[in-house]
């Protein structure tokens, strides 16, 4: 367990800053922009971790197709979370987010035929509910913003499923590979528009970006490895108060009753899934 929650508290930290880099850059360095360095860094530190375990082959896949869907999706996810984090604050920015594994179970039932049983439809009406507290959506005023997240987070379980098919046929190292070898050009292309030349701080919150999201995924991976799904999870669901303290202090961000409230409602339906069959 001492294990699982040192992982954690790396995952957690990187989640966070990474959040907090995006913040800053946020109406200064182009989103596409930030996403390119990121896949950049990313294509260089997978290539040289693969080239030192000698295992050439991780370096081809025989499902192009199937890479390439599932990092367009992937793509647009980070895209729509980058935005929603120079609009929305921190906190409701990752309460949207743990709307995705129930996103991920709808569509995998729809598309890999998983079965979706009475507790985990209960759950993901459960969540919905929570989702639309955080969001409230009404006629007379949509936010724009919460909806991009929550966008974000459906293209996220479309990549989550993506990666669950691939991972059948396909290292994990190899998944990493060519989800920054595919998304370098994406951002590449989609930056040169809006191009600006980072500062020195603003480089410095680059390299937070593009060194956190590989620190994140490989603190989650380890957890995964120490514990129980169930345990993961729930000290992942930390990130939020963590988010809100600092978005409060640094930004002056009220996270707002209700919001609390559909996060916690969120946080029960999550418990359920996970718990009952």
């Amino acid at each position: 367990m001492k294990q699982t929650v040192l992982w954690m508290t790396g995952a957690i930290c990187s989640f966070s800053l990474m959040a907090l880099a995006g913040r800053e850059l946020s109406g200064q360095i182009n989103t596409f922009e930030m996403l390119f360095f990121r896949s950049l860094l990313g294509l260089i530190v997978i290539s040289t971790v693969i080239a030192c375990t000698r295992k050439i082959q991780y370096f081809q896949s025989a499902q192009i197709k199937g890479h390439l869907i599932r990092n367009s999706f992937h793509f647009l996810g980070q895209y729509g979370w980058f935005i929603g984090l120079g609009i929305l604050p921190l906190a409701q920015v990752f309460a949207i987010e743990f709307t995705v594994p129930f996103w991920t179970a709808i569509i995998a039932s729809v598309f890999l035929k998983d079965r979706l049983t009475l507790t985990k439809v209960s759950a993901i009406v459960i969540a919905f509910v929570g989702v639309l507290l955080i969001v409230q959506p009404s006629l007379e005023h949509f936010d724009n913003a919460s909806l991009i997240v929550l966008g974000a987070a459906i293209c996220y379980a479309c990549a989550h499923t993506g990666t669950k098919v691939l991972a059948k046929n396909n290292h994990p190292l190899t998944i990493l590979f060519y989800m920054c070898l595919i998304q370098l050009p994406i951002g590449g292309v989609m930056m040169i528009p809006h191009w600006t030349n980072p500062t020195l701080l603003q480089w410095g919150w680059i390299l937070i970006i593009a060194l956190t999201a590989l620190t994140a995924h490989f603190c989650m991976t380890k957890a995964m490895l120490t514990s129980t799904v169930t345990t993961v999870v729930t000290l992942d669901f930390m990130r939020l108060p963590l988010i809100a303290v600092v978005g409060f202090f640094l930004y002056q961000e009220a996270f707002g009753l209700w919001a609390i409230i559909g996060a916690c409602i969120i946080l029960g339906a999550m418990f359920l899934s996970l718990k009952l069959p």
